[in-house]
């Protein structure tokens, strides 16, 4: 007999997921409004403001690291423009965990 190698693909069928993709977090008034939920994980948060963000075209056209944030948005991420890595600090002060 003829054994076969298994190879590691063979092995995970499935995507494993961390704590922090699973884990739901509560959501400030404020930020309820943009993302339309009072409960949602840390990447479906990002993802919906991201959503926001691009259908308003608040992305600075000449630098588009950087995100002017309109009267909703700036309840959220402050009133200036800020750097899109640093969007990241802005909103842990509107996500709890639940």
């Amino acid at each position: 007999m003829v054994k076969k190698k298994r190879t590691i693909k063979a092995k995970r069928k499935t995507k494993r997921k961390s704590g922090l993709t699973q884990m739901m977090c509560s959501v400030s008034p404020e930020l309820e409004e943009i993302v339309g939920s009072k409960k949602l994980t840390r990447p479906q948060i990002v993802k919906k403001i991201w959503i926001y963000i691009k259908a308003k075209k608040l992305q600075d056209t000449k630098n588009r690291r950087l995100i002017n944030p309109d009267a909703k948005l700036s309840e959220v991420l402050g009133k200036r423009s800020i750097d899109m890595l640093k969007m990241a600090g802005a909103l842990s002060k509107h996500i709890k965990k639940a």
